[in-house]
């Protein structure tokens, strides 16, 4: 009995036992789920705070959008990338993410040990999200700042532009900023006129962007580019320029600007003396505005093809008296006047005009307004509103107003084309959308008459452009030298000149204009001098010579083909010629 008693008692015991340690255990789960519950919800809530949280999307200020934008590529008129975005990674830090901002960056300037360590501190302290660290880094590097493993510290991929041709076509293209944003050029122009509205569309990443076609022939403007250059060395000058239009369109072949600069390097554009000097420099343009002279009187029916004038004597103007540089001295028929650039002579043709329908001519042709024209860095020229006797006089000859080389251009391309003022353009056109923009300036009687004199002045002997033609043999170019003397200390100085070329070709068939310019050339040797037939006529035909096949135009060297340019009335007057 004692025996049972004593089992039962154990048995009680152990039951107990077990009872309190499963009370126990069940109480611990439901610790544990109502942790687990607990803690799923705050996950849960964290979660729904975040989504409903509004995302930083902006670097300082920038959106991460418009940071992965692209630019459309732009190329030239046979398809050629002028401009094209790559895509770089750029460094940028989360200063709040940040645990250890010494060791951020100390490790940091091992792998950028140009960032400088205060800078760099102050940069990824604070509690800002997003801030820039580095810009547009290689893969190399990028990859070498991940190893690191910083918090707080990331990478995102943004466009970069780059331009293959580098300096070649600096002045057309202009360039970006960091932030690809368009700071000079057609990529100004883009960002700020209709093509940017046209491409707003495409400007996520990853949308195929329209390519912007451009008129230049970058086979052309390479040689005009290389050429100027050339000519820095062989002239020992400061500077060089060029451009070349399409007469009937409008549209710019090349246009190039020496000392230029590298657009993959925007900060070179700041460097001295890097100006566009075909659309933001003006000049006075010297005897290249001979031309103009001879446009308006001939226009204007106040003289003729024919017409004589004497060139005997000086023309006085108080204590002043004008006189030919190189004068024949004698009487001189209109051709000669501007063969032998007769100043005396083309005083008298602008007196027969008047001066008052001169001046008014020079508005009929722009020369008192901006070229209407894409790139923004341009001149108004400086053009008296109301010329005096003297001052109709000078600017006869080029002399007291000043213009852009763009606007000479512009100018000399109505006056071979048939008489028709068309804006030069950067962009695309064809002839069917140029006509309706054509403004009426000369009759076409005035232009054939103005390619007659520009051609008898390449192949006549004694005419400014012989050393021209001799270079461009069989291309039938013709044009006007001009060498515009600069004023220094108050004064016109003989020794610093700027030389000028304007020209068109074929003649026979116009299709090109050009103007050429040398800024303060020397002698090329003994031999040779630096009036504007030495330097940039001989500048003028070397390109040609060399472009001309590249635009379809075969060598002609018959001499028939000269004479039908000539008109019949002077045939009939001077069967000999001049």
């Amino acid at each position: 009995m004692a025996a049972i008693t004593e089992g039962h008692v154990q048995t009680i015991a152990i039951d107990g036992a077990r009872k309190q340690r499963g009370n126990l255990t069940q109480a611990r789960i439901r610790w544990m789920v109502l942790a687990v519950v607990l803690g799923l919800g705050l996950v849960g809530g964290r979660l729904v705070q975040l989504g409903l949280a509004e995302t930083d999307q902006s670097i300082e200020g920038q959106t991460r959008d418009a940071i992965t934008a692209t630019r459309p590529p732009i190329l030239d008129r046979n398809g050629l990338e002028m401009a094209v975005d790559i895509r770089v990674p750029s460094l940028y830090a989360e200063p709040r993410r940040i645990i250890d901002v010494e060791e951020a960056v100390r490790e940091l300037r091992t792998v950028l040990p140009d960032i400088d360590e205060d800078w760099l501190r102050d940069r990824l302290t604070g509690d800002q999200g997003f801030v820039w660290v580095k810009r547009e880094l290689t893969p190399a590097i990028q990859e070498a700042v991940m190893r690191l493993g910083i918090p707080g510290i990331d990478f995102i991929t943004e466009s970069k532009r780059f331009y293959p041709g580098m300096n070649e076509a600096a002045h057309i293209l202009g360039s970006t900023n960091v932030d690809n944003q368009g700071i000079a050029g057609i990529e100004r122009h883009m960002d700020s006129e209709s093509v940017a509205l046209l491409q707003e569309l495409g400007l996520a990443r990853g949308n195929a962007l329209t390519p912007v076609e451009l008129s230049v022939d970058m086979r052309v403007q390479h040689v005009l580019h290389e050429q100027l250059m050339d000519a820095m060395t062989r002239y020992q000058a400061i500077a060089a320029a060029g451009v070349m239009l399409d007469i009937y369109t409008g549209e710019v072949i090349a246009l190039a600007s020496v000392p230029d600069f590298n657009p993959n390097e925007p900060a070179t554009a700041l460097v001295k003396d890097t100006f566009n000097r075909i659309t933001s420099g003006i000049f006075e343009p010297g005897s290249i505005f001979k031309t103009v002279t001879m446009a308006g009187a001939l226009d204007s029916g106040a003289v003729s093809i024919t017409d004589e004038f004497d060139a005997r004597y000086g023309i006085r103007f108080g204590r002043y008296t004008i006189d030919d540089f190189h004068g024949k001295h004698r009487i001189l028929a209109l051709p000669e006047v501007y063969k032998y650039s007769s100043n005396i002579g083309t005083i008298r043709i602008m007196q027969a005009m008047g001066k008052d329908n001169y001046r008014a001519f020079l508005s009929r042709m722009k020369f008192d307004e901006r070229v209407e024209f894409e790139l923004p860095e341009m001149r108004v020229p400086t053009v008296p509103d109301s010329f005096s006797e003297v001052g109709a006089a000078t600017a006869s000859f080029g002399h007291g107003l000043s213009v852009s080389p763009l606007h000479m251009a512009t100018a000399y391309a109505a006056f071979v084309n048939g008489g028709n003022y068309i804006a030069p353009t950067l962009y695309k056109r064809d002839i069917a959308e140029a006509e309706p923009l054509y403004e009426r300036v000369l009759r076409p009687e005035t232009s054939g008459y103005l390619r007659y004199l520009m051609r008898l002045n390449a192949i006549s002997t004694g005419g400014s452009g012989s050393k021209m033609n001799m270079t461009a043999q069989g291309y039938r170019v013709g044009g006007k030298t001009g060498t515009a003397e600069k004023v220094v200390d108050g004064r016109y100085s003989s020794s610093k000149v700027t030389n000028f070329f304007a020209s068109a070709f074929p003649l026979d068939n116009p299709r090109y204009a050009m103007v050429i310019l040398v800024d303060e050339p020397t002698a090329e040797n003994a031999q040779s001098g630096t009036t504007a037939g030495w330097n940039a006529g001989m500048l003028t035909g070397r390109v040609v010579q060399r472009v001309a096949p590249m635009l379809g135009i075969a060598p002609d060297f018959s001499e028939a083909v000269d004479q039908q340019i000539v008109p019949a009335e002077v045939r009939q007057l001077y069967p000999e010629g001049f």
